[in-house]
């Protein structure tokens, strides 16, 4: 049995004895092998800044209290031109047992100022996982450096980084209130369920976010603080799907748009 394959089943001892899903897991071990390459290029000079943002930064933050995400999103400093090559870089260190490569080619979404790529990642010189990462830009002002709240992974011999830089819970919840509510939200339901999630955790300082998010709508000047939202119909099947998933105490459309309404209206 091969040393990827030996992992790959003390990971789903894992899995069963935590009562996880094994694939969710796997990305779990994929995302912070990346982290940590990322975090040593940091140490080393070859990498400025980076954190992550997005549903990532949620899993790395609440395990299985978040929803469960496939795609990385990574802030970067720099012109877009700029971050594939330093994304590059700063993995070609490699983390533990664990290298990656870029894969072409990569695909920038103009709207939103990113590049997205395929890495493919090897453990020990065999061929462990491909994750997508979105390269947006660095542009916030709090950074949180977390402990990652993932279980298990010291029984299998796997380091966890002991700080993995993640976009402040503010920054967060401010861009993803500006994201769901504004001109461009087609696509932004699970964006409502991560701040109700976010602020039934007990994780929020309410001025602090209202504070942020007025930053935030100022900056982007797509529609004004604080937002009318009217959730869309199209949007109440994933939502009620979603928050039964999770476990929310509240699980029907109707009421899930009244929390959101209520915790804007504390915003404002």
């Amino acid at each position: 049995m091969s040393r990827p394959e030996r992992l790959q089943k003390a990971l789903a001892r894992v899995a069963r004895e935590q009562g996880m899903d094994l694939e969710r897991l796997r990305r779990w071990v994929s995302f912070l092998a990346l982290c940590g390459a990322l975090d040593r290029a940091l140490h080393e000079g070859r990498l400025e800044a980076y954190h992550l943002k997005g549903g990532v930064a949620l899993e790395l933050r609440f395990a299985e209290l978040a929803r469960a995400t496939k795609d990385l999103d990574l802030g970067l400093r720099g012109a877009r031109t700029r971050r594939l090559p330093a994304l590059a870089d700063a993995l070609a260190g490699g983390f533990d047992q664990f290298t990656f490569r870029l894969k072409a080619p990569a695909r920038d979404m103009d709207q939103v100022d990113t590049v997205r790529v395929s890495v493919a990642i090897q453990y020990r010189s065999r061929s462990w996982q491909t994750i997508e990462v979105d390269l947006g830009p660095a542009s916030v002002r709090r950074v949180d450096v977390i402990e990652p709240r993932v279980r298990g992974l010291e029984t299998v011999g796997i380091p966890v980084p002991a700080g993995v830089r993640c976009l402040s819970l503010a920054d967060q919840v401010a861009q993803k209130l500006h994201a769901c509510t504004g001109p461009s939200s087609a696509g932004r339901a699970r964006d409502v369920l991560d701040i109700l999630l976010i602020d039934q955790l007990g994780q929020l300082d309410y001025e602090e976010v209202a504070a942020t998010a007025q930053q935030v709508f100022a900056e982007r000047a797509t529609h004004a603080f604080p937002p009318l939202f009217n959730m869309p119909e199209e949007w109440e099947p994933e939502l009620e799907s979603l928050s039964t998933e999770l476990g929310f105490s509240t699980t029907t459309a109707a009421e899930i748009e009244r929390r959101f309404a209520a915790f804007v209206e504390r915003l404002a």
